[in-house]
């Protein structure tokens, strides 16, 4: 039999190392906890500072006063350069193209010679009806002198009246048989001129459409193209609404010569000549309700033709444009600059300063304007003070800080009726008189 021994002071021993270590993880722990909930007090504190903005000052914005300004009214359309005249040169008779005389693409005079067409059988025709012309005159001459001594012979009693009487009648008929033959003359040298073929006009000539050792008549089309150069015309469409709205404009002022012409290129650059209104339609397409409005605007040469090779101009037949119409004298209007006036879904409105310096939205109304100013038919007045920088941070009813407007912004507006009016791009959102006008 095996005997079992217990010692009590070793199991106690044991059990007190046990509980002492149990107690040292219990205090780890609560100094653990401790320092997480400090931790967290801390964190939520600094939060809770950082959700608490400090109040912020009022946002700071320019100014500027509505006012009278002077402001050049405009108009803009899209229309097309003319050729003043244009000639399609043809063949007036039947006969082979012996040479072609000019060069394609040059500028011509009038009066130059463009083509030669075989001269041969048409010299041989006049010199028949010439020919023909001669022996009737000779018969003619003959009849005449028959007819004197018959007209002698009518005094003495070998005379008898019906012998003078068909010396008459045959000297009559020869008379008008010259004159036949002399016309056939004339048409066969008409013929004999139309082989040689000119230009009727100034200008620039085309390519050709036939080319030398071809049999040309007047069935067989084009030969070329000539168009004038300076000036040329610029014709565009009005709507029936806004000719209207030009002509109560400027009727009082002068009529045509109230307005001038300046055209925008295909590259966006201004044409530096001007032009002026010299033609309106009789009549209204009805497919468009528009009608046509024609002007003249000089095209003289860019450069010195004896070192391009030929006169180089600006315009060109059938170029696609952009009119401006301005008005000769500037107008005064009420004018803000135009980075004051925003716009949504009820319309276009600023803000102007109240006295106890808070934004105020106004509801306004636009007119006749430009690419820096603004005119305002209705909802300012003059003197109000209208926030033009700054505008983004704005709010109605919000606290400002207002001060004077940029020298820049400023200078710009003063220098504004001088350039032009040329509309700002997108300016045709807010243009409720005229599409496609600067206001």
């Amino acid at each position: 039999m095996i005997e079992r021994r217990f010692e009590p002071n070793a199991a106690s021993s044991q059990v007190k190392s046990f509980s002492a270590r149990k107690e040292n993880r219990m205090s780890l722990a609560r100094v653990w906890i401790g320092a997480l909930t400090a931790a967290g007090i801390v964190f939520g504190a600094t939060t809770g500072l950082r959700s608490q903005p400090a109040p912020s000052a009022p946002p700071a914005v320019g100014i500027v006063e509505a006012a009278k300004r002077p402001i050049t009214e405009t108009s803009e359309f899209l229309g097309r350069v003319e050729a003043v005249n244009r000639v399609n040169v043809v063949a007036r008779v039947s006969a082979f193209l012996e040479k072609r005389v000019f060069d394609e693409g040059a500028e011509i005079k009038k009066g130059d010679q463009l083509y030669r067409l075989e001269r041969g059988p048409f010299e041989a025709d006049l010199a028949s009806k010439q020919a023909q012309v001669a022996q009737l005159q000779a018969t003619l001459d003959n009849a005449k002198l028959t007819a004197e001594r018959a007209r002698i012979l009518l005094s003495g009693p070998a005379g008898q009246q019906s012998t003078y009487d068909a010396a008459v009648a045959n000297q009559r008929s020869l008379e008008a048989q010259v004159l036949a033959a002399q016309a056939q003359v004339q048409a066969s040298q008409i013929n004999l001129d139309y082989t040689d073929i000119r230009s009727p006009i100034d200008g620039k000539i085309g390519r050709t459409a036939v080319t030398e050792g071809n049999v040309v008549s007047s069935g067989s089309g084009v030969l070329t193209t000539i168009v004038s150069q300076d000036p040329m015309y610029v014709t565009f469409p009005v709507s029936v609404r806004q000719g209207l709205e030009l002509r109560e404009r400027y009727a009082t002022r002068g009529g045509f010569d109230a307005v001038v012409i300046k055209l925008r290129l295909p590259d966006g650059r201004l044409y530096g000549q001007t032009g002026k209104l010299d033609f309106v339609n009789n009549t209204v397409t009805q497919n468009t309700d528009t009608f046509t409005v024609r002007g003249a605007i000089p095209n003289p040469t860019l450069h010195d033709p004896s070192t391009t090779g030929g006169p180089v101009r600006e315009l060109i037949d059938a170029e696609f444009v952009t009119v401006l119409l301005e008005g000769v004298q500037p107008v005064e209007v009420l004018a803000v600059p135009r980075a004051a006036v925003l716009s949504d879904q009820q319309g276009d409105y600023v803000f102007v300063v109240g006295p106890d310096n808070k934004a105020e939205q106004r509801r306004v109304q636009l007119g006749q304007s430009t690419p820096a100013l603004a005119s305002v038919i209705s909802g300012l007045s003059a003197g109000d003070k209208v926030i033009a920088e700054g505008v983004q941070r704005v709010r109605p009813g919000q606290p400002v800080a207002p001060g004077p407007a940029s020298a820049q912004l400023q200078a710009t507006m003063k220098a504004e009726p001088g350039d032009g009016g040329t509309p700002a791009a997108g300016s045709a959102a807010r243009a409720p008189k005229a599409v496609g006008s600067g206001k």
